[in-house]
Protein backbone atom coordinates (compact mmCIF):
# COMPACT_ATOMS: atom_id res chain seq x y z
CA UNK A 1 0.00 0.00 0.00
CA UNK A 2 2.87 2.44 -0.81
CA UNK A 3 3.27 3.83 -3.98
CA UNK A 4 3.88 1.26 -6.25
CA UNK A 5 4.37 -1.45 -6.82
CA UNK A 6 0.73 -2.59 -6.14
CA UNK A 7 -0.46 -5.88 -6.06
CA UNK A 8 -0.89 -7.86 -8.99
CA UNK A 9 -4.33 -10.31 -9.52
CA UNK A 10 -3.03 -13.81 -10.03
CA UNK A 11 -4.38 -13.99 -13.56
CA UNK A 12 -1.64 -11.50 -14.28
CA UNK A 13 0.87 -13.95 -12.55
CA UNK A 14 0.18 -16.86 -14.23
CA UNK A 15 0.25 -15.30 -17.71
CA UNK A 16 3.79 -14.35 -16.36
CA UNK A 17 4.77 -17.69 -16.46
CA UNK A 18 3.74 -18.79 -20.22
CA UNK A 19 6.04 -20.40 -22.04
CA UNK A 20 8.93 -17.55 -23.42
CA UNK A 21 8.58 -17.07 -27.78
CA UNK A 22 10.71 -15.02 -29.68
CA UNK A 23 9.92 -11.18 -29.74
CA UNK A 24 9.14 -10.76 -33.33
CA UNK A 25 7.09 -14.45 -33.51
CA UNK A 26 3.79 -13.88 -35.19
CA UNK A 27 1.79 -15.06 -31.61
CA UNK A 28 3.63 -12.12 -30.03
CA UNK A 29 3.03 -9.45 -33.04
CA UNK A 30 -0.21 -10.40 -31.81
CA UNK A 31 0.05 -9.83 -28.52
CA UNK A 32 1.56 -6.30 -29.07
CA UNK A 33 -0.97 -5.49 -31.70
CA UNK A 34 -3.76 -6.13 -28.94
CA UNK A 35 -1.74 -4.22 -25.87
CA UNK A 36 -1.17 -1.44 -28.48
CA UNK A 37 -5.81 -1.27 -29.25
CA UNK A 38 -6.20 -1.43 -25.05
CA UNK A 39 -3.47 0.46 -24.50
CA UNK A 40 -5.76 3.29 -26.89
CA UNK A 41 -9.06 2.23 -25.23
CA UNK A 42 -7.43 2.94 -21.81
CA UNK A 43 -5.30 6.51 -22.62
CA UNK A 44 -8.86 7.31 -24.27
CA UNK A 45 -7.06 8.33 -27.32
CA UNK A 46 -7.18 6.97 -31.29
CA UNK A 47 -3.40 8.11 -31.51
CA UNK A 48 -1.61 6.21 -34.18
CA UNK A 49 1.61 6.01 -32.23
CA UNK A 50 0.50 4.48 -28.77
CA UNK A 51 2.50 1.54 -27.80
CA UNK A 52 4.86 0.80 -24.33
CA UNK A 53 8.34 1.47 -23.85
CA UNK A 54 10.34 -1.67 -22.53
CA UNK A 55 11.41 0.53 -19.51
CA UNK A 56 9.50 1.88 -16.34
CA UNK A 57 8.04 5.39 -16.46
CA UNK A 58 11.12 7.17 -16.04
CA UNK A 59 12.01 6.40 -19.51
CA UNK A 60 8.83 7.14 -20.52
CA UNK A 61 9.16 10.44 -19.00
CA UNK A 62 12.18 10.54 -21.30
CA UNK A 63 11.08 9.20 -24.16
CA UNK A 64 8.53 12.16 -24.55
CA UNK A 65 11.32 14.61 -23.92
CA UNK A 66 14.25 13.34 -25.82
CA UNK A 67 11.92 13.03 -28.82
CA UNK A 68 10.18 16.25 -28.68
CA UNK A 69 13.07 18.66 -27.40
CA UNK A 70 16.29 19.81 -30.14
CA UNK A 71 18.94 21.92 -28.31
CA UNK A 72 18.04 25.45 -28.23
CA UNK A 73 14.15 24.79 -27.74
CA UNK A 74 12.30 26.72 -24.84
CA UNK A 75 10.26 24.38 -22.68
CA UNK A 76 7.53 25.40 -19.83
CA UNK A 77 8.07 23.01 -16.87
CA UNK A 78 5.75 22.87 -14.38
CA UNK A 79 6.83 21.62 -11.04
CA UNK A 80 4.99 20.84 -7.85
CA UNK A 81 6.95 17.53 -6.62
CA UNK A 82 9.99 15.39 -7.22
CA UNK A 83 8.62 14.25 -10.88
CA UNK A 84 8.57 17.91 -11.86
CA UNK A 85 11.93 18.23 -11.52
CA UNK A 86 12.97 15.39 -12.81
CA UNK A 87 11.40 16.50 -16.26
CA UNK A 88 12.86 19.80 -16.02
CA UNK A 89 16.30 17.65 -15.79
CA UNK A 90 15.71 15.72 -18.70
CA UNK A 91 14.91 19.01 -20.74
CA UNK A 92 17.89 20.73 -20.03
CA UNK A 93 20.02 17.36 -20.90
CA UNK A 94 18.37 17.99 -24.26
CA UNK A 95 20.02 21.12 -24.64
CA UNK A 96 16.43 22.88 -24.22
CA UNK A 97 16.26 25.98 -22.54
CA UNK A 98 14.01 25.01 -19.28
CA UNK A 99 11.27 27.84 -18.08
CA UNK A 100 10.31 26.79 -14.72
CA UNK A 101 6.30 27.15 -13.11
CA UNK A 102 6.33 26.06 -9.59
CA UNK A 103 3.88 25.37 -6.74
CA UNK A 104 4.75 24.58 -3.16
CA UNK A 105 4.67 21.05 -2.80
CA UNK A 106 1.04 19.78 -1.76
CA UNK A 107 -0.90 22.56 -3.96
CA UNK A 108 -1.63 22.29 -7.45
CA UNK A 109 -0.43 24.96 -10.39
CA UNK A 110 -2.40 27.99 -10.79
CA UNK A 111 -3.02 27.97 -14.43
CA UNK A 112 -2.77 32.01 -14.87
CA UNK A 113 1.43 31.19 -14.11
CA UNK A 114 1.74 29.09 -16.85
CA UNK A 115 -0.71 32.03 -18.77
CA UNK A 116 1.77 34.66 -17.45
CA UNK A 117 5.25 31.96 -18.82
CA UNK A 118 3.24 31.70 -22.23
CA UNK A 119 3.07 35.29 -22.49
CA UNK A 120 6.97 36.08 -22.70
CA UNK A 121 8.34 32.94 -24.33
CA UNK A 122 7.42 30.76 -27.26
CA UNK A 123 7.93 27.17 -25.91
CA UNK A 124 7.76 23.87 -28.33
CA UNK A 125 6.28 22.50 -24.88
CA UNK A 126 5.12 22.80 -21.79
CA UNK A 127 5.01 19.81 -19.20
CA UNK A 128 2.81 18.96 -16.03
CA UNK A 129 2.38 16.64 -13.63
CA UNK A 130 -1.24 15.08 -13.87
CA UNK A 131 -0.81 12.99 -10.50
CA UNK A 132 2.00 13.96 -8.54
CA UNK A 133 3.33 10.82 -6.51
CA UNK A 134 5.67 12.88 -4.24
CA UNK A 135 2.83 14.91 -2.82
CA UNK A 136 -0.42 12.78 -3.46
CA UNK A 137 -1.77 16.17 -5.91
CA UNK A 138 -3.82 15.76 -8.74
CA UNK A 139 -3.14 18.39 -11.11
CA UNK A 140 -6.27 19.85 -13.36
CA UNK A 141 -5.80 19.80 -16.97
CA UNK A 142 -8.44 21.13 -19.29
CA UNK A 143 -7.75 24.70 -18.71
CA UNK A 144 -4.27 24.68 -19.11
CA UNK A 145 -4.57 22.63 -22.10
CA UNK A 146 -6.57 25.16 -23.58
CA UNK A 147 -4.03 28.02 -22.94
CA UNK A 148 -0.90 25.74 -24.55
CA UNK A 149 -2.48 24.91 -27.44
CA UNK A 150 -3.44 28.88 -27.90
CA UNK A 151 0.18 29.71 -27.28
CA UNK A 152 1.06 27.17 -30.35
CA UNK A 153 3.08 24.32 -27.94
CA UNK A 154 2.50 21.00 -27.07
CA UNK A 155 0.84 19.40 -24.05
CA UNK A 156 2.91 16.67 -22.45
CA UNK A 157 1.56 14.83 -19.27
CA UNK A 158 2.95 12.45 -16.42
CA UNK A 159 0.12 9.95 -15.69
CA UNK A 160 2.29 7.39 -13.89
CA UNK A 161 0.13 7.32 -10.52
CA UNK A 162 -2.82 9.01 -12.86
CA UNK A 163 -3.56 5.73 -15.35
CA UNK A 164 -6.46 3.74 -15.17
CA UNK A 165 -7.17 4.89 -11.71
CA UNK A 166 -8.84 8.04 -11.84
CA UNK A 167 -10.48 9.81 -15.04
CA UNK A 168 -7.96 10.82 -17.75
CA UNK A 169 -9.14 11.47 -21.43
CA UNK A 170 -5.82 12.24 -23.85
CA UNK A 171 -8.30 12.98 -26.72
CA UNK A 172 -10.54 14.91 -25.25
CA UNK A 173 -8.45 17.02 -22.96
CA UNK A 174 -5.77 18.08 -25.95
CA UNK A 175 -3.31 15.84 -24.52
CA UNK A 176 -0.50 15.71 -27.39
CA UNK A 177 2.18 13.49 -25.50
CA UNK A 178 1.88 11.02 -22.69
CA UNK A 179 3.64 8.82 -20.76
CA UNK A 180 2.83 6.33 -16.96
CA UNK A 181 3.96 3.01 -15.75
CA UNK A 182 2.39 -0.62 -15.52
CA UNK A 183 3.46 -1.21 -11.81
CA UNK A 184 0.74 1.54 -10.02
CA UNK A 185 -3.05 1.39 -10.77
CA UNK A 186 -2.43 -1.12 -13.71
CA UNK A 187 -1.21 -3.60 -10.97
CA UNK A 188 1.05 -5.40 -14.02
CA UNK A 189 4.91 -5.55 -12.71
CA UNK A 190 7.31 -2.93 -13.32
CA UNK A 191 9.28 -2.25 -16.25
CA UNK A 192 6.75 -1.20 -18.55
CA UNK A 193 5.69 2.28 -19.81
CA UNK A 194 2.47 3.08 -22.25
CA UNK A 195 2.90 5.97 -24.14
CA UNK A 196 1.07 7.90 -26.71
CA UNK A 197 1.60 10.66 -29.26
CA UNK A 198 -0.87 13.10 -31.15
CA UNK A 199 -0.56 13.91 -34.66
CA UNK A 200 0.54 17.35 -33.75
CA UNK A 201 3.62 15.50 -31.69
CA UNK A 202 4.29 13.75 -34.06
CA UNK A 203 4.89 16.00 -36.86
CA UNK A 204 7.35 17.73 -34.41
CA UNK A 205 8.77 14.54 -34.53
CA UNK A 206 9.22 14.00 -38.09
CA UNK A 207 10.66 17.39 -38.57
CA UNK A 208 13.92 17.25 -35.86
CA UNK A 209 16.99 18.87 -37.28
CA UNK A 210 19.08 16.62 -35.24
CA UNK A 211 18.98 12.76 -33.74
CA UNK A 212 17.37 12.04 -31.05
CA UNK A 213 20.15 12.09 -27.90
CA UNK A 214 18.91 8.67 -27.18
CA UNK A 215 19.36 5.39 -29.48
CA UNK A 216 17.08 3.50 -27.54
CA UNK A 217 14.09 5.90 -26.79
CA UNK A 218 14.50 7.15 -30.46
CA UNK A 219 11.08 7.07 -31.50
CA UNK A 220 11.72 7.20 -35.65
CA UNK A 221 13.30 3.76 -34.50
CA UNK A 222 10.74 1.88 -31.86
CA UNK A 223 7.75 2.78 -34.20
CA UNK A 224 8.90 0.60 -36.99
CA UNK A 225 8.83 -2.63 -34.23
CA UNK A 226 5.56 -1.47 -32.84
CA UNK A 227 3.84 -0.28 -35.76
CA UNK A 228 5.67 -0.70 -38.92
CA UNK A 229 3.78 -2.89 -41.86
CA UNK A 230 6.89 -4.84 -42.08
CA UNK A 231 7.98 -5.20 -38.14
CA UNK A 232 11.47 -3.95 -37.83
CA UNK A 233 14.00 -5.79 -34.84
CA UNK A 234 14.53 -2.78 -32.87
CA UNK A 235 15.62 -4.60 -29.31
CA UNK A 236 14.57 -7.58 -27.72
CA UNK A 237 11.17 -7.11 -25.99
CA UNK A 238 10.68 -8.32 -21.94
CA UNK A 239 8.07 -10.80 -23.35
CA UNK A 240 7.17 -11.81 -20.02
CA UNK A 241 6.31 -8.35 -18.70
CA UNK A 242 3.95 -7.34 -21.90
CA UNK A 243 2.27 -11.07 -21.57
CA UNK A 244 1.41 -9.87 -17.72
CA UNK A 245 0.64 -6.13 -18.89
CA UNK A 246 -1.52 -7.82 -21.90
CA UNK A 247 -3.99 -9.50 -18.77
CA UNK A 248 -3.90 -6.47 -16.76
CA UNK A 249 -5.36 -4.33 -19.62
CA UNK A 250 -7.69 -7.25 -20.22
CA UNK A 251 -9.02 -6.67 -16.65
CA UNK A 252 -9.12 -3.35 -16.51
CA UNK A 253 -11.39 -3.36 -19.78
CA UNK A 254 -13.53 -6.68 -17.86
CA UNK A 255 -13.79 -4.00 -14.88
CA UNK A 256 -14.57 -0.95 -17.39
CA UNK A 257 -12.62 2.24 -16.59
CA UNK A 258 -15.45 4.17 -15.42
CA UNK A 259 -16.18 1.23 -12.96
CA UNK A 260 -12.31 1.17 -11.76
CA UNK A 261 -12.05 4.80 -11.54
CA UNK A 262 -15.29 4.74 -9.28
CA UNK A 263 -13.57 2.00 -7.19
CA UNK A 264 -10.42 4.31 -6.47
CA UNK A 265 -12.72 7.14 -5.53
CA UNK A 266 -14.85 5.22 -3.09
CA UNK A 267 -12.34 3.20 -1.10
CA UNK A 268 -9.91 6.63 -0.98
CA UNK A 269 -13.49 7.95 1.12
CA UNK A 270 -13.10 5.02 3.03
CA UNK A 271 -9.71 5.80 3.72
CA UNK A 272 -9.98 9.34 4.11
CA UNK A 273 -12.86 8.95 6.47
CA UNK A 274 -11.01 6.26 8.48
CA UNK A 275 -8.24 8.28 9.03
CA UNK A 276 -10.06 11.49 9.81
CA UNK A 277 -11.84 9.69 12.75
CA UNK A 278 -8.89 8.74 13.76
CA UNK A 279 -7.34 12.50 13.86
CA UNK A 280 -5.14 11.99 10.90
CA UNK A 281 -4.90 15.29 8.42
CA UNK A 282 -3.79 15.12 4.86
CA UNK A 283 -1.33 17.28 3.10
CA UNK A 284 -3.68 18.53 0.01
CA UNK A 285 -6.67 20.47 0.24
CA UNK A 286 -9.93 17.78 -0.96
CA UNK A 287 -10.55 19.60 -4.10
CA UNK A 288 -6.82 18.30 -5.40
CA UNK A 289 -6.16 14.84 -3.77
CA UNK A 290 -5.04 12.04 -5.69
CA UNK A 291 -7.44 8.57 -4.64
CA UNK A 292 -5.10 6.20 -5.52
CA UNK A 293 -1.95 7.92 -3.25
CA UNK A 294 -2.80 9.85 -0.02
CA UNK A 295 -0.32 11.84 1.02
CA UNK A 296 -1.18 11.98 5.04
CA UNK A 297 0.61 13.99 7.80
CA UNK A 298 2.21 12.10 10.73
CA UNK A 299 1.11 13.17 13.70
CA UNK A 300 3.31 14.78 16.21
CA UNK A 301 4.71 12.34 18.87
CA UNK A 302 4.28 9.39 16.31
CA UNK A 303 7.61 7.98 14.77
CA UNK A 304 7.58 7.68 11.05
CA UNK A 305 9.76 4.66 10.73
CA UNK A 306 9.19 3.32 13.35
CA UNK A 307 5.26 2.57 12.35
CA UNK A 308 6.10 1.85 9.17
CA UNK A 309 8.36 -0.72 10.22
CA UNK A 310 5.73 -2.20 12.54
CA UNK A 311 3.12 -2.37 9.62
CA UNK A 312 5.83 -4.03 7.27
CA UNK A 313 7.22 -6.93 10.20
CA UNK A 314 4.13 -7.29 12.04
CA UNK A 315 1.07 -7.08 9.67
CA UNK A 316 2.61 -7.50 6.30
CA UNK A 317 1.64 -3.92 5.42
CA UNK A 318 4.13 -1.21 3.47
CA UNK A 319 3.23 2.09 2.84
CA UNK A 320 5.58 4.91 1.84
CA UNK A 321 7.32 7.46 3.60
CA UNK A 322 7.93 11.13 2.24
CA UNK A 323 10.29 12.30 -0.21
CA UNK A 324 12.35 15.51 -0.43
CA UNK A 325 10.69 18.19 1.96
CA UNK A 326 8.40 15.78 3.81
CA UNK A 327 10.83 13.17 4.96
CA UNK A 328 9.29 12.18 8.07
CA UNK A 329 6.59 14.05 7.97
CA UNK A 330 4.38 12.19 5.59
CA UNK A 331 3.03 9.33 4.78
CA UNK A 332 2.03 8.21 1.43
CA UNK A 333 -0.65 5.37 1.30
CA UNK A 334 -1.57 3.76 -2.19
CA UNK A 335 -4.49 2.62 -2.77
CA UNK A 336 -4.03 1.57 -6.87
CA UNK A 337 -5.30 -0.88 -8.48
CA UNK A 338 -5.21 -4.82 -7.06
CA UNK A 339 -4.56 -2.96 -3.59
CA UNK A 340 -7.90 -0.65 -4.13
CA UNK A 341 -10.12 -2.87 -2.11
CA UNK A 342 -11.98 -2.32 1.14
CA UNK A 343 -10.10 -5.19 2.81
CA UNK A 344 -6.97 -3.43 2.32
CA UNK A 345 -8.29 0.24 3.61
CA UNK A 346 -9.91 -1.79 6.92
CA UNK A 347 -7.25 -4.09 8.00
CA UNK A 348 -4.49 -0.58 7.14
CA UNK A 349 -6.88 1.37 9.38
CA UNK A 350 -7.23 -1.02 12.58
CA UNK A 351 -3.16 -1.91 12.15
CA UNK A 352 -2.75 2.15 12.57
CA UNK A 353 -5.01 2.40 15.82
CA UNK A 354 -3.32 -0.75 17.37
CA UNK A 355 -0.17 1.00 17.13
CA UNK A 356 -0.26 4.52 17.39
CA UNK A 357 -3.52 3.97 20.02
CA UNK A 358 -5.22 7.06 18.16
Amino acid sequence: MGPGPSDVHPRVLTAMSRPLVGHLDPEFVQIMDEIKEMAKLTFCTRNELTFVVSAPGSAGMETTMVNLLEPGDEAIICIHGVFGNRMADIAERCGARVIRVEAPWGQPIDPQMISKALATSKPKLVSIVHAETSTGVLQPLEEISGMVHAGGALFVVDAVTSYTGTELLVDEWGIDAIYSGTQKCLSAPPGLSPVSFSTRAVEVLNNRQHKVQSWFLDLSLVKDYWAGAKRTYHHTAPVSALYALHEAYRLVLEEGLENRWARHRQNHILLRDGLQTMGFEFLVDEPYRLPMLNAVKVPAGIDDVKVRTILLNDYNIEIGGGLGQFAGNVWRIGIMGESCTPTHVNTLLSALKEITNL
